[in-house]
């Protein structure tokens, strides 16, 4: 079963770095993440959702690829990778996986103009060597779906990783 975290930082740039952070460690199989969103809150507070993978994009090159080999068959690959690169950019744009996207949003709105919040989607993780490297940028822990007890035990391992 998957958590949920929610941290607000500051400004943008401090959430985007703990976000790289995450995704180094992930990559050292320390962590392992389903997603990792940064939501900021604009000056003219406004929300903006920046997703760490499009799935627009995705879906527009794997749409690009098939159409391309069905238009082959009917000898106009061309063709058959412009429509199916824009049906599977369509079909990429259409899909939400993760963290819901109405719910970030509703969270960001209370965050103070300039400030964002990182979202995560959390599978596993080894929280003695996570923490310590995530602690110095600080935050402010707004969301979570861990038991009162795991939150408190989270909020008291960041607590002495900073101090």
């Amino acid at each position: 079963m998957s958590t949920l975290i929610a941290v607000a930082y500051p400004d943008l740039a401090t959430a985007e770095k703990v976000r790289a952070l995450l995704g180094d460690l992930q990559k050292q199989k320390l962590i392992q993440l389903e997603d990792a969103v940064v939501v900021e809150r604009k000056e003219d507070g406004k929300v903006k959702l920046h997703q760490a993978v499009s799935t627009t994009g995705a879906g527009a090159a794997g749409g690009a690829l098939w159409g391309g080999l069905i238009g082959l068959l009917f000898f106009m690959p061309l063709l058959g990778a412009a429509i199916g690169g824009a049906t599977g950019a369509a079909v990429g744009a259409s899909q939400d996986f993760g963290v819901d996207d109405d719910f970030m949003r509703k969270v960001g709105a209370g965050l103070v103009p300039g400030a964002a919040a990182l979202f995560v989607l959390v599978q596993n993780a080894v929280q003695e060597k996570v923490v310590p490297q995530i602690a110095p940028f600080g935050g402010q822990l707004i969301q979570t779906s861990l038991s009162e007890e795991q939150e408190t035990h989270l909020r008291e391992a960041v607590r002495a990783a900073q101090g």
